[in-house]
C-alpha cells in the first residue's frame, strides 16, 4: 500500500512518478482499490470496484510505459467514474434500484477516450438516483444509500456526483468524472473540498451517458486541482459522431496566451451571491476576493441579466426527464425509487405543457445573448460555490437549510451552457469545506483554469486532507 502523500498527489506530480519508474501503475492502482474497498465503501462512495479490469489495464499501462511507449499526463492513472456512465465490463445503475442489474455491451465515448490516454478506470462511483431527475431533497436518494463527505461523516457529499466528489476529497481516485444538469459538479466539488469543472455545453460527448436533461446535461473532470482539470479536459473533449451535440471547442477558445489574460482580467462579483450566504461561507468568500486582487481587476456586486432562470430550469428538466424515463413512470416502477419525493416527481413533470416548455427553450436565445454582452464587459463572473457548507445526513434539505434556494449563478450559468471551475477557498461550519466558483463566456475553459490555478498557487486549500 503506498502512502498517503502518494495517494493524494496531483495528476502532474503522479505522472513524473510514473514516466520516471518511480511509482508502478500496478502498486498505485492496488492501493487506489484497496482504499476504494475500505474508505471507499464507508463513505459510501463506490458502486462498482472494478478490481480485475483496472488490474488488467495497469499491467498493459505498465509494459507499454517500460517499452517507452508513453501516451501522456494521463497514462497509468487511475480514475473513477460516475455510475451514469455506460461501462462494457461492470454494471451500470444510474443509482437507481430499477436498473441495478443494468449492463451495456459499449463503454460510452469519454470512457473509450480515457482509455485511449491510459487512464486506467478503477470504479464506477455512486450518484444521487436517476441524477436527481425524478426531485430529491434528502442525501439516501440513491442505490448505495447516502454518501458522505469524507471531512465529516455526519453530512452530505452533495449531488448528484456525490461518488466522484467524495472519492477525491479521501484520495480514493486521482480524478474522477462527474455530470452536471444544474450544480451536481459544482455542489460536490464544493461540498468536498475539491476542484470541478463543468463544461461548455457540448465540449465533451455525451455518448454512452445516461441522459436526463438533453439540452442541459454535461460532463466534466473532478481533480485536485485546477490544473489537473485541464489535463483530464484535454483527453476527454472534442466532436463525436455519436453525439450530434458535441462540437469541437478547440477552434473557438479564446486566442492568445491566457496567462497573460489573467494579468488584466476583469472578474465580477455577482450581486446577491454573497451576502445572505452563511457568515463562514461569506468571510471566506470576500477573503478570497483579496488574493485575486493582486492579479485582476475586481468589480463588486454586478446583477446577472434579468431572466426567470429558475423557472425555466425547472421546466426543462421536468419536461426532457419526463421524456427519458416516461417507461419508468408510467410502468409504475418509479416507486421502486429510494426517495419518497422521487417516486411521485416523475408524474407532476409529465403535466408539463408543450406550451411552458417551449416557451422555456425559447427564452434561452435571448438569455445567452444577455450573458455575452454581460461578459464582454465585465470579463468572468466570479461567487460563491454554494451559500451554505454540506447538509447532515439525517435533515430532508428544504428543512435543514432553507437558503438552499438563496440566490446562484449555478442554474442561469448551466442554462446558458457555459463553462464554470470550482476550488476550494476554506472551510465553515462542522470543519465542512467551502468553495469559490468561476464562470467565463462559453469556450473560456483554459482562461477559468488559469485563474483558478493562480488563486491556488497564492492558497493552500486544495492541498488539505480530511482526516479518515
Amino acid at each position: 500500500m503506498l502512502p498517503d502523500d502518494v495517494l493524494f498527489s496531483s495528476i502532474t506530480e503522479l505522472a513524473a512518478q510514473i514516466r520516471a519508474r518511480r511509482i508502478s501503475p500496478v502498486e498505485l492502482t492496488e492501493s487506489y482499490l484497496e482504499r476504494l474497498a475500505t474508505t471507499g465503501k464507508r463513505l459510501g462512495a463506490v458502486a462498482s470496484l472494478m478490481r480485475d479490469s483496472a488490474l488488467d489495464e495497469a499491467r498493459a499501462a505498465e509494459r507499454e510505459i517500460k517499452r517507452g511507449r508513453y501516451r501522456g499526463i494521463l497514462h497509468g492513472i487511475p480514475y473513477g467514474a460516475k455510475d451514469l456512465l455506460a461501462t462494457r465490463n461492470a454494471k451500470t445503475t444510474w443509482g437507481a434500484a430499477p436498473y441495478k442489474d443494468q449492463q451495456f455491451a459499449e463503454d460510452a465515448t469519454i470512457i473509450k477516450k480515457l482509455r485511449e490516454a491510459g487512464a486506467i478506470l478503477v470504479a464506477k462511483l455512486s450518484m444521487v438516483e436517476l441524477a436527481g431527475g425524478m426531485g430529491y431533497n434528502e442525501a439516501h436518494a440513491s442505490l448505495t444509500g447516502a454518501c458522505k463527505t469524507p471531512w465529516n461523516e455526519d453530512y452530505w457529499s452533495g449531488g448528484s456526483s456525490s461518488g466522484p466528489g467524495a472519492a477525491v476529497a479521501a484520495g480514493l481516485v486521482a480524478f474522477a468524472i462527474g455530470s452536471e444538469t444544474s450544480g451536481s459538479i459544482i455542489t460536490p466539488a464544493a461540498f468536498c473540498g475539491v476542484s470541478g469543472l463543468r463544461p461548455t455545453y457540448g465540449a465533451v460527448s455525451r455518448h454512452g451517458a445516461m441522459a436526463l436533461c438533453w439540452t442541459l446535461d454535461k460532463l466534466g473532470p473532478m481533480c485536485r486541482t485546477a490544473k489537473d482539470c485541464a489535463a483530464v479536459l484535454q483527453a476527454i473533449a472534442g466532436r463525436d459522431p455519436l453525439d450530434p451535440t458535441s462540437v469541437d471547442g478547440s477552434s473557438r477558445a479564446q486566442p492568445g496566451n491566457t496567462r497573460e489574460k489573467t494579468k488584466k482580467l476583469r472578474i465580477a462579483v455577482m450581486k446577491d451571491s454573497y451576502e445572505k450566504a452563511q457568515p463562514e461561507v461569506r468571510e471566506n468568500f470576500l477573503r478570497s476576493l483579496d488574493v485575486l486582487k493582486k492579479f485582476a481587476s475586481v468589480e463588486m456586486d454586478v446583477k446577472l441579466p434579468d431572466f426567470p432562470y429558475s423557472p425555466a430550469v425547472g421546466t426543462i428538466v421536468d419536461a426532457e426527464g419526463a421524456s427519458a424515463f416516461r417507461d419508468l413512470i408510467e410502468s409504475g416502477r418509479v416507486q421502486e425509487l429510494a426517495s419518497p419525493t422521487g417516486r411521485v416527481g416523475g408524474y407532476s413533470a409529465s403535466l408539463v405543457t408543450a406550451v411552458d416548455y417551449l416557451h422555456a427553450m425559447r427564452l434561452r436565445a435571448p438569455m445567452r445573448r444577455a450573458w455575452s454582452e454581460m461578459f464582454s464587459k465585465h470579463g468572468i463572473l466570479v461567487a460563491p460555490s454554494r451559500a451554505t457548507v454540506s447538509y447532515p445526513l439525517d435533515k430532508t434539505f428544504n428543512l435543514a437549510y432553507p437558503s438552499i434556494s438563496t440566490s446562484s449563478p449555478i442554474g442561469a450559468s448551466n442554462l446558458v451552457g457555459v463553462p464554470a471551475i470550482s476550488i476550494p477557498n476554506g472551510f465553515g461550519e462542522n470543519n465542512l469545506p467551502t468553495g469559490i466558483q468561476f464562470i467565463g463566456p462559453a469556450w473560456s475553459e483554459q482562461l477559468l483554469i488559469d485563474v483558478a490555478d493562480r488563486y491556488q498557487q497564492a492558497t493552500d486549500w486544495h492541498q488539505r486532507r480530511p482526516n479518515i
